[in-house]
């Protein structure tokens, strides 16, 4: 062994990273608290926690959701169902989405996971395990109310309900679907899938009914019924894209300052030579690229902003390298930039929505990819952060 792999840290500091990502955990209650208020007490509020809690980690996030009231989570994969399981308590219920992959469904079972039931073959695979049990297990069924992707369809239904004793073995806690327009509340398709939803419900033995997650939940008391199952608002992503958004913002992602230069006018920076200095130009280099997470599209419209002056956007140039990209800070004017200066690649002054829509994608996507290499931090360790920070007020 090389003497100095006995003085790796497996928790090292922030100033060995090249970014910092900083999750407000208070945040994410106080969106969860908002969401449970505006559907009321008739209606339970669960907790979309897939892709690992939508890349900010579950295992931070769900204990503060449990602490915050949430009983219900939803995740994508068994397996995810397996790492989550133990941060909650027997009075939480966690249901997986895609159900049960063939042959898995007594891992499934075994772990204290609840399969939504997609298909006829699902439903089938699922009461073959109660009776090799002998006793009834719970699920979630899913029917396809106009969107295509999963659920059972009508003609599903109808084999399924034309069978004796269609669901023997099978005690369905939730009859659901998913809305795929619900963030343009005008649009037809939200009221053609309710009504479809409400059909199939009804073909169906009796269960609590959910329909909406995040934008579906503000398109009113009609579209809420029993259980609603926000993800992307918990985490800040507007569910109100034409209007303010109403969430309060969990991330913050900051990069640090490698070196700067200035380079006169006709130079090239980057890959390609994608950007060339029309003037004067102090550029500096910063630590985060798409190897990162950091979309590479952001080459030539992203923005950082150094937090001691907000006012001032410096926009992101030429193309996003894997391990870096550039940014034009000539508007900062003269001072010295020095090295480990922290800028804001999303943050309060680029929030993660317009962050987003820069690289013409979604908020969705943008968290979900950003990546292992950043010191990840979460508020209330301000020690890390202020490390993080020495020299943003250059």
């Amino acid at each position: 062994m090389h003497p100095s792999a006995r003085q790796y840290r497996p928790d090292p500091p922030a100033a060995w990273a090249g970014g910092l990502l900083t999750v407000d955990l208070g945040a994410v209650a106080a969106n969860y608290r908002l969401l449970r208020d505006r559907v009321g007490p008739g209606t339970t509020c669960a907790a979309a926690v897939k892709a690992n809690a939508y890349g900010l980690g579950a295992e931070r996030i769900v204990p503060v959701l449990a602490a915050a009231g949430c009983r219900v989570f939803f995740v994508a994969h068994l397996a995810e169902g397996a790492a989550i399981r133990p941060l909650l308590g027997a009075d939480s219920t966690l249901f997986v989405l895609n159900g049960a992959m063939p042959g898995t469904e007594a891992d499934l079972h075994g772990l204290g996971l609840v399969p939504v039931l997609n298909s006829v073959e699902q439903v089938a695979r699922w009461q073959d395990l109660a009776r090799r049990l002998e006793t009834p297990l719970p699920a979630a069924l899913q029917v396809d109310s106009g969107m295509s992707r999963f659920g059972l369809s009508g003609g599903d239904v109808d084999m399924l309900m034309a069978r004796p004793a269609p669901l023997a073995g099978i005690t369905p806690l939730l009859v659901m679907s998913h809305l795929a327009c619900a963030d343009d509340p005008a649009h037809p398709a939200n009221q053609a899938q309710r009504t479809a939803f409400l059909r199939l419900r009804r073909r169906l033995p009796h269960a609590p009914a959910s329909l909406a997650a995040s934008s579906g939940l503000f398109l009113g008391p009609d579209w809420q019924f029993d259980m609603v199952r926000p993800g992307a608002a918990l985490y800040g992503i507007n569910p109100t894209p034409d209007h303010p958004n109403p969430m309060r913002p969990v991330v913050r992602l900051q990069a640090r300052v490698v070196q700067t230069r200035w380079i006169g006018p006709g130079t090239a920076v980057g890959y390609g030579a994608a950007f060339i200095a029309h003037r004067p130009s102090h550029i500096a280099t910063l630590a985060v690229g798409y190897g990162d997470g950091f979309p590479r599209a952001l080459g030539g419209r992203g923005i950082a902003i150094l937090p001691s002056r907000p006012a001032v956007k410096l926009p992101v140039i030429g193309r996003i390298s894997m391990d870096c990209l550039a940014v034009d800070v000539t508007d900062l004017g003269e001072a010295p930039l020095e090295a480990g200066t922290a800028l804001d690649l999303i943050g309060p002054h680029n929030p993660l929505d317009p962050a987003a829509a820069a690289a013409g994608t979604i908020g969705y996507e943008l968290l979900t990819g950003l990546g292992a290499r950043y010191h990840r931090v979460h508020v209330g360790d301000d020690a890390v952060i202020d490390d993080m920070q020495k020299g943003s007020s250059a």
